[in-house]
């Protein structure tokens, strides 16, 4: 199992890429600003994407994908997310006023992109992975995911804030390799992180002492600007935790 991770900052700039990480060459987990990364060849190959929740930042390079790949595309991208999230998507992104409806080209009934609803708690066996949708706690329906493959696994927080799902799902399994979590704002910022549901450092140290297993953490989407500081915080609420700052461009094998 490899884990590319194509865009993990909270916004954009010279260099940073809004959430979206390759798994091996065909599996998104969101879609980003960091799919303008990839090859032409490479967003061809992509089969199936797992969204988190409906905001643009996770969603921005999907319609951008699909228009650039569009003539390569033999078999429908299959794209899986909760109902809202599905919902949202159809409602908001392929309305033919924002972007067109990928689903109904070349042709009605014959779509470059299919639409499939996934409820929190299922898992999907992809080729020699499994997937898990794991609900989390943000502004919008939100999941997380975790993804195991020959006895090694990786989670995903998503966007989230203080929540028992995350935790409680994760520690259901023996084992967790490593930890991609979120932690958008200073603690200053409580306030604000409180209204959008994202975590600061200290409110995502008191979740991690929820956690059993001892993963590698990875911190993502940080605030442009703020990185350096909140991964500071990050470190001392984490305890003895081991805490890293996730990287464009980082590559995890496992």
């Amino acid at each position: 199992m490899r884990l590319r991770v194509l865009g993990c900052s909270g916004g954009i700039g010279v260099g940073l890429r809004t959430t979206s990480l390759l798994l091996d060459d065909d599996i998104l987990i969101d879609a980003g600003t960091g799919l303008g990364d990839l090859q032409l060849e490479e967003m061809a190959a992509v089969r199936d994407i797992f969204i988190t929740h409906s905001h643009l930042d996770h969603l921005a390079g999907l319609p951008l994908l699909l228009d650039s790949v569009f003539e390569r595309i033999q078999t429908p991208i299959t794209l899986y997310s909760q109902p809202e999230t599905i919902a949202a998507i159809k409602a908001h992104l392929f309305n033919w006023t924002i972007w067109p409806d990928f689903t109904r080209l070349p042709s009605e009934g014959n779509g470059v992109l299919k639409l499939v609803e996934m409820l929190p708690g299922q898992t999907l066996d992809i080729s020699h992975r499994r997937i898990e949708m794991i609900p989390v706690n943000h502004a919008v329906p939100a999941v997380g995911y975790r993804v195991e493959a020959g006895g090694r696994s990786i989670a995903f927080s998503g966007d989230t804030t203080t929540n028992n799902t995350l935790w409680e799902a994760l520690n259901q399994h023996e084992s967790l390799d490593v930890l991609i979590v979120e932690a958008a704002f200073l603690n200053r910022d409580l306030e604000v992180s409180r209204h959008a549901h994202h975590y600061t450092p200290e409110l995502l140290g008191a979740d991690l002492r929820k956690l059993r297993h001892q993963p590698d953490i990875y911190i993502t989407h940080t605030k442009p600007g703020a990185e350096d500081q909140i991964f500071a915080k990050c470190r001392i609420a984490a305890g003895d935790r081991k805490v890293q700052l996730l990287s464009h461009g980082q590559i995890f094998t496992l």
